[in-house]
């Protein structure tokens, strides 16, 4: 069985732009849902709706793979999520760390969507002796002491990081040093790694805070238009409620008394 040391998925080599390698996942996830509903076939329109991204970037984006779909007929459902999961490198085993099994790191143990999706959780390491043997997802947890010799022998090139923050720099570098080139990191701190090492972060907090600014932007452009108005809030509150008891052609009451 592959173990994913040796091989690297093949998107640099063909020149794949970052950001449609970034879209490839949510095609999949689009394609995966209508292979198992057994939908033969789908329209650039229709699976870019799915994807959230728009017809013309979809089309783009698979021409980098060579797709091209059939006028009239649309792209065959199989064949792409066959050819997108080949080029994330998802047709063979990538054994992955987890390091940091608290609520977070027990979380992701828990995941059903690793195994589907090519993933498989080979390891589970903590810092707390407590919890060393203990079973989580079914899997015993292990300590760090034993790290190094845990990613070597289960030929681990991706690690995941679920630590507090102030122990995911240290962490980060022992993975490294033992052979691990590419780390997905839940800790709330940035990570600094050598060439040919890639990270992607994960920050619930910063996506959150990103949704808190556009809802209080959202709150004060309502607030402007309320304002704009002549006698302020007040009157657009009076305006509004006048206009909804107004009929359909705005001079009668749309429910007439009894």
């Amino acid at each position: 069985m592959a173990t994913g040391r040796t091989h690297r998925p093949a998107t640099r080599s063909r020149g794949i732009p970052e950001a449609t390698v970034a879209r490839l996942p949510l095609y999949l996830r689009a394609l995966t849902a209508l292979s198992e509903r057994s939908v033969p076939t789908v329209s650039s329109e229709e699976l870019a709706a799915a994807a959230g991204v728009n017809s013309a970037k979809l089309r783009k984006d698979f021409s980098y793979l060579g797709s091209y779909g059939t006028r009239g007929v649309g792209y065959d459902v199989e064949y792409l999520v066959y050819q997108i999961s080949r080029e994330l490198g998802l047709t063979q085993d990538w054994p992955v760390v987890i390091v940091g099994i608290g609520n977070l790191g027990a979380a992701l143990a828990n995941y059903g969507g690793f195994a589907s999706r090519g993933f498989r959780v080979a390891a589970l390491i903590d810092a707390d002796p407590a919890m060393a043997g203990k079973p989580v997802a079914g899997i015993p947890v292990q300590h760090t002491d034993d790290l190094e010799k845990i990613i070597q022998d289960n030929g681990v090139s991706i690690g995941v990081i679920a630590t507090p923050a102030g122990a995911a720099q240290q962490v980060c570098d022992r993975l490294v040093a033992a052979g691990v080139t590419s780390i997905l990191n839940f800790a709330p701190t940035v990570l600094n790694v050598p060439d040919g090492v890639d990270v992607r972060k994960v920050d619930l907090s910063i996506e959150l805070q990103i949704l808190a600014f556009h809802e209080q932007r959202k709150a004060g452009e309502e607030s402007a238009a309320d304002t704009a108005l002549p006698g302020g809030a007040a009157a657009a509150a009076a305006a509004r409620k006048a206009s909804a008891d107004q009929g359909p052609d705005g001079d009668v009451p749309a429910v007439m008394p009894a």
